[in-house]
Formats: C-alpha cells, sequence, structure tokens
C-alpha cells in the first residue's frame, strides 16, 4: 500500500465549524469558557502533566484556549484544527505561545508540518466526540506520537451525556434529580442545535458508547493507565440550588478524561 500523499499545498477541509466560528469564538474567548476555566483545562492539564520542552499536539484546538497553559510550562504546543476561522482567532490571540496548522484530523500524515513519531503527547480537549470516524482519528493521532507517548482526551461523559438521547428527570417520591438515558449502545450521529454564526449552520457530535473509545485505543497499541469522572461540582451550593441538584452535580459526571501511553 502506498503512503498517503504529503500536502505540499494548503489543504482544503470541509467542516460545519466555520460557519458558526465566530458563535464559538464569542462562546470560548481568548480564555476558554467557564467550563474549559473551572474543569476541563484543569483535568486535561492534571491527565497530561506536561514538562519542560516537550512537544504537545492538540488536535481539534479550535481558537486555542490550551495554548497558553503549554506554553506556560515550557513546553511546546502545536495545535490542529479543520475550521480556518477559528485558526484565525487562534493564531490572533495565542499565535506566541504556539503553533496552528490547518488540517482533518483523520489525516494528520499528509500535514507537511508534522512529523511520525515526533510528539510527547497528543490532546483532545472537547473535540474527540465532533470527529469521524474514531479509529482513523486515533491512528493518525498514534502516528503523531512517539513511542511511551501520551494521549490525553476529554469529553462530554458518554455514559450519562448523550445529546438528545439523555436529560435531567425528578423523582417526586423520593425528591431526587436523576440521570436519565434513553439510548447509549448504539453509536450516533447527532445534529447539534442550530447557532448562530455569519452564515448559520448547525455541527454534529458524534456518540459513542465508553467500549468504542477503550477498545479504539487499544487497537492503536494506547494502553490506558488513568482515567477521570469529572462532576459539575463547585466547592459550597450555587445560590438557590437545592439539596438534590447540588447532590445531582456532585454525583453525575459530566466530562470523562481518558490517558494511554503509546506501547513501545
Amino acid at each position: 500500500m502506498r503512503p498517503p500523499k504529503r500536502q505540499n499545498r494548503k489543504p482544503g477541509v470541509r467542516t460545519s465549524w466555520d460557519p458558526v466560528a465566530a458563535w464559538y469564538q464569542g462562546m470560548v474567548g481568548e480564555g476558554g469558557s467557564k467550563y474549559h476555566r473551572k474543569f476541563a483545562i484543569p483535568a486535561i492539564l492534571d491527565l497530561l502533566a506536561p514538562q519542560k520542552r516537550e512537544h504537545m499536539l492538540d488536535i481539534g484546538c479550535g481558537p486555542g484556549p490550551l495554548a497558553p497553559f503549554i506554553a506556560d510550562v515550557g513546553a511546546r504546543y502545536t495545535g490542529v484544527d479543520a475550521s480556518e476561522r477559528l485558526l484565525r482567532f487562534a493564531r490572533q490571540h495565542h499565535g506566541n505561545a504556539g503553533r496552528f496548522f490547518l488540517g482533518d484530523a483523520r489525516k494528520l500524515p499528509t500535514l507537511d508540518a508534522l512529523q511520525a513519531n515526533s510528539f510527547d503527547a497528543v490532546i483532545f480537549l472537547l473535540s474527540i466526540q465532533d470527529m469521524d470516524p474514531l479509529d482513523q482519528v486515533l491512528q493518525a493521532a498514534a502516528w503523531a506520537l512517539r513511542d511511551s507517548g501520551r494521549i490525553v482526551l476529554l469529553m462530554t461523559h458518554p455514559c450519562f451525556r448523550v445529546p438528545r438521547q439523555s436529560g435531567w428527570g425528578w423523582d417526586e417520591g423520593r425528591k431526587l434529580r436523576y440521570r436519565r438515558v434513553d439510548r447509549y449502545l448504539t453509536p450516533l450521529p447527532v445534529p447539534m442545535k442550530p447557532h448562530p454564526g455569519d452564515q448559520g449552520g448547525v455541527t454534529r457530535s458524534f456518540h459513542r458508547p465508553l467500549s468504542a473509545y477503550i477498545n479504539g485505543l487499544s487497537a492503536c497499541g494506547l494502553l490506558i493507565d488513568q482515567v477521570r469522572e469529572i462532576p459539575k461540582h463547585e466547592e459550597g451550593k450555587t445560590a438557590g440550588q437545592s439539596r438534590a441538584d447540588t447532590l445531582a452535580d456532585q454525583e453525575i459526571p459530566l466530562f470523562l478524561g481518558i490517558r494511554a501511553v503509546k506501547r513501545s
């Protein structure tokens, strides 16, 4: 089989994120959204444990909110995304913290800017569930990762947060807030709600059961060594929040973090 042809010109990438880029940039901002700052980025850094002079690849980097956190520890940052509009924002606000390239997460070997086995860590910060097919994305990530390097995935928890197929319920008899899951095992491409943008547009999320991620990583020679389940819980009760809602926030995870190591 011939190796994939490398690109010498700016790659053409189709993505549903360009039409909603202005809306997403406004929501996330330069420093990340509330969920980025309070939950997602701290969890990523905890699992990643970036070290000085290490080289990190952020796949689906979007507007680049992770870049300054990586640069702050003296590590090198490279971001790849399929949306040119999001990358413009990333370069404008975080260009001094790293490099940003347009590219398809499934076809990283075709990018001249990247080399095989050259990154100490690969990161998916709330991006893996926007990518499909999963096996192609994980294979490309493993290609970029050096032996004994690590991959960190941070996503909404696939067991409890299934787009349009899960939600909160209320048990009046027990005064209990519970999580309702209507479907789980079947992989689902789910169009998300329309977002305002320059051209309008609808992004797509890909629900998969947890086993798809575990088995997918293993098939690429990536051995899971850490898992974090992160609830939407902050110290102290939110004003006006009931005891039932507080308990639900403590017990039902919002995010799932997975770290895996490339076997040599």
